[in-house]
């Protein structure tokens, strides 16, 4: 295996997990950012990272300004969505979306198409470690014949592999890549070893070395899966308690006063990982002819909570004697989490969909949101200022910084409130999960 001192590194994919890796790498080697996006790239070479996962002055301590200087220089980032821009790095590291399709089946495409684009550049020696998210399998039986098919080199031969799960937190500033301890793994013990080593002298919170590249990809697609399954237990208590009207959140935190109770709270579960990872551990499970039970009782809880809010709002209107139809509702926050433009798999688009079917006037009010973004994903419009009139009801589904301050009573007066998020003063709101 190569020397540290010798890795020339190319990450594929500059999205909110591969830009902050990049970053990482490129301050102490010789690191190309690749993504086909060329907007992305014009953006970034500019300095400056949509994601804001990056902050702009950190991004541009380590931004290189063209191929030239990239190959002659010890360290740096230089991003590009030129092929020829990554063929004399050694070490590819992809970190590419692995979403699902509408009938939630695991979608590869993105991992076919990177795993083509690195085979038509590798090299004797080159070492491929895959970040993202799959069922374990993928890597060595999907991933892999199409490097070897189009390089047309042997593995674990001329080339290996690894597999380094991701573990981003959009939006957290707190919990960055390098102060996240890191799972590796590698197609034979010297690869492990090098990969291994590798991400240990950029990750300050230390790596966790797996036994196998499968090992590593199910320690991975399981930490999401049990997040879901505890989210889609509170959320089911909520329905429970709403029935009983009982406050779900009083209940949780007198039951949080045992010390081994876990503290999970209700609302509604989206982004790229908690909302689509169960989805492809359920798959293989499914194709090797056991079907899962709790973890996708799960998914279908978790992903019934736009209907519930929204079906609840509705009630709300006929218990005041509201008219329902043309009435005016302000949906504050439309991303997957607070304080974050991540928009992917936003589960507020359920219940604005939810709804408009009851004829509603809607407007999003998301001031982190990008409204072309949004347009382009979910075909809805959405505003960054808060427009100024009056509405019939108020649904907080997003906690955001900016909402604190919001006299939401005011904006609404005798109307609805509903807090998907507990994050209000519980005297002003209706309900809340």
């Amino acid at each position: 295996m190569r020397d540290l001192s010798e890795v020339r590194i190319a990450v594929i994919g500059l999205g909110y997990v591969g830009l902050p890796l990049a970053v990482e790498f490129s301050k102490k080697y010789p690191t190309v950012g690749f993504d086909i996006n060329a907007n992305r790239i014009s953006e970034l070479l500019k300095g400056h990272d949509s994601t804001l996962e990056v902050a702009d002055e950190d991004l541009k301590k380590v931004l290189l300004s063209n191929p030239v200087e990239a190959k002659n220089t010890s360290k740096g980032l230089y991003c590009s969505d030129a092929i020829t821009d990554i063929s004399e790095c050694n070490v590819f590291v992809i970190t590419v979306p692995t979403p699902t399709d509408q009938h939630n089946r695991p979608v590869l495409t993105p991992l076919t198409k990177s795993s083509e684009t690195v085979g038509s550049v590798l090299k004797k020696g080159d070492v491929v470690v895959y970040e993202s998210t799959v069922y374990p399998g993928v890597t060595e039986d999907h991933c892999v014949p199409i490097l070897e098919s189009v390089s047309g080199m042997k593995f674990n031969e001329d080339f290996y592999v690894g597999y380094s799960p991701e573990r981003i937190n959009p939006g957290d500033k707190e919990h960055t890549v390098s102060k996240i301890l890191k799972v590796t793994s590698g197609s034979t013990p010297e690869s492990a070893e090098f990969v291994n080593n590798l991400y240990a002298s950029v990750i300050t919170a230390g790596t966790h070395l797996a036994e196998s590249i499968k090992v590593a990809e199910a320690a991975k697609v399981i930490e999401n899966s049990q997040r879901d399954i505890n989210i889609a237990f509170v959320n089911e208590l909520a329905k429970i308690f709403s029935l009983m009207g009982i406050d779900t959140a009083s209940v949780l935190r007198a039951a949080g006063t045992k010390w081994n109770f876990l503290k999970f709270t209700p609302g509604l579960v989206g982004g790229h990982c908690i909302g689509v990872d169960p989805y492809y551990l359920a798959q293989k499970a499914q194709e090797l002819g056991y079907h899962p039970e709790i973890i996708l009782a799960g998914r279908r809880l978790n992903d019934s909570m736009g209907s519930f809010v929204s079906n609840e709002l509705v009630k709300l209107f006929v218990k005041k004697d509201m008219k329902v139809k043309g009435a005016s509702v302000i949906i504050l926050g439309f991303t997957f989490k607070e304080n974050c433009p991540d928009v992917r798999n936003t589960k507020v688009i359920d219940i604005y969909r939810e709804l408009a079917a009851f004829n509603l006037d809607i407007t999003v009010y998301d001031p982190w949101a990008n409204p072309e973004e949004v347009l382009h994903e979910y075909g809805i419009q959405i505003v960054n200022q808060l427009p100024e009139k009056p509405y019939d009801s108020a649904v907080l589904a997003v906690s955001h910084n900016e909402f604190k301050d919001l006299d939401i009573r005011k904006m609404v007066g005798d109307g609805v409130i509903y807090d998907v998020k507990g994050f209000l003063d519980p005297s002003i709101v209706d309900a809340r999960l």
